[in-house]
């Protein structure tokens, strides 16, 4: 989760929030919450490979574990194709769609080579970009401290558009379903699992709240609206602008990590699906040594690879928090069948709140998508049983 999210996020949600920014990422943070409960006890009791496709397959239905994991392959793929295209804006603007296909192509090898790898990775990249987090917040506050003036509520700050802040600030909180989608390759998944994903929400909160603050306290909801590069943009403006390559390079980081991640998280969820057989067969091979589906893993690099030359970034976020919100709905509608139901349902309203507060091009493209696979599925059923 504390990956390229915090990069990208801020300034179209404060174009959307105004001085309301920070009530936005307070409302995205507790549907966060309130997914990540319901995740956490549904992975203690299904710790398999597959996330909510599992989930909502085993408490609702098959159509319902169907339609979580075609929304999270699709919506997740457009997270890919957003990361993939922030690593290569950030390190080689004038070719970054150039950058952007070997970023894919080179993290798909990684992940091919086993999941041990990708863990070591992303440990690396984690460290790296927290630090260029610290250093960052560190820098604006001792320059210019906190101005506690650009931090309250104006009358800029409706409703509609704090709702919507919320469903694009959400898109820097959904990593977690990644841990639950590697549910048989972790040792001791029913206790690990659950606290992984509590101790990961807890550790982004923080990093966000922190990082959000101090950016909007710099420049001002306006400047941060326009900004395209928020967080080198603040650091400029506290007078440090020998740290802005520090910046970019983080950021190109944080989205390699966020794409390391991704791919794997899709890969797993297109086994699942593969297994059974609402994907093609072929992507449920495992590989003989190093224990990856590489297969689906090959595919989806693919597919990410090209769609990255193709997807405007901004939209790629709203159309992939919609994905994701459908997706984590039906987490919580299957957590509701567990007992303990006051989470499940603040957490699925909260989802479809936050699904069609965003922008209308992702709300209509999300639908007909998520429509799409639920068509397919409907027609592959009629045609199996004639």
């Amino acid at each position: 989760m504390v990956g390229a999210g915090i990069f990208v996020v801020l300034a179209p949600a404060a174009a959307a929030a105004g001085s309301g920014l920070l009530v936005g990422l307070a409302i995205a943070a507790v549907v966060a919450y309130c997914n990540a409960t319901s995740s956490a006890r549904l992975a203690a009791l299904y710790p398999r490979s597959g996330g909510t496709y599992v989930y909502g397959r085993e408490r609702l239905g098959p159509f319902w574990g169907y339609t979580a994991g075609w929304s999270f392959v699709v919506g997740k793929t457009a997270s890919c194709a957003a990361m993939a295209l922030t690593v290569g804006f950030y390190a080689w603007p004038s070719h970054a769609n150039a950058v952007a296909v070997a970023a894919v192509l080179a993290l798909t090898v990684v992940n091919v080579l086993g999941v041990q790898k990708s863990a070591l990775a992303t440990r690396v990249i984690v460290a790296v970009v927290l630090t260029v987090l610290v250093v960052v917040v560190v820098a604006i506050v001792g320059a210019d401290g906190i101005d506690p003036g650009r931090l309250s509520v104006a009358s800029d700050a409706g409703v509609a558009g704090v709702l919507q802040a919320a469903g694009l600030l959400f898109f820097a909180f959904a990593g977690y379903a990644r841990i639950a989608t590697l549910g048989e390759e972790v040792r001791d998944p029913a206790t690990t699992i659950p606290r992984a994903i509590t101790v990961a929400l807890g550790i982004a909160l923080v990093v966000y709240a922190v990082v959000a603050v101090t950016v909007l306290s710099e420049l001002g909801s306006a400047a941060l609206a326009s900004a395209t590069a928020p967080i080198a943009d603040a650091v400029s403006a506290a007078g440090h602008p020998g740290l802005v390559p520090v910046v970019r390079v983080g950021a190109a980081v944080a989205a390699l990590g966020s794409l390391l991640a991704l791919i794997l998280g899709v890969s797993r969820t297109t086994l699942a699906m593969a297994r059974d057989r609402h994907l093609p067969g072929a992507l449920a091979v495992v590989h003989p040594r190093f224990d990856s589906p590489y297969r689906a893993e090959i595919a989806v690099g693919v597919v990410v690879a090209v769609i990255a030359a193709l997807v405007d970034v901004r939209g790629a976020i709203g159309f992939s928090s919609f994905a994701v919100l459908v997706y984590y709905a039906i987490a919580n509608a299957s957590a509701f069948t567990l007992g303990r139901r006051a989470v499940p349902v603040l957490g699925l309203v909260g989802c479809v709140v936050l699904a069609f507060a965003l922008p209308l091009t992702s709300v209509v493209i999300g639908t007909a998508v998520v429509a799409v696979g639920a068509l397919a599925y409907v027609v592959r059923g009629r045609i199996s049983g004639a």
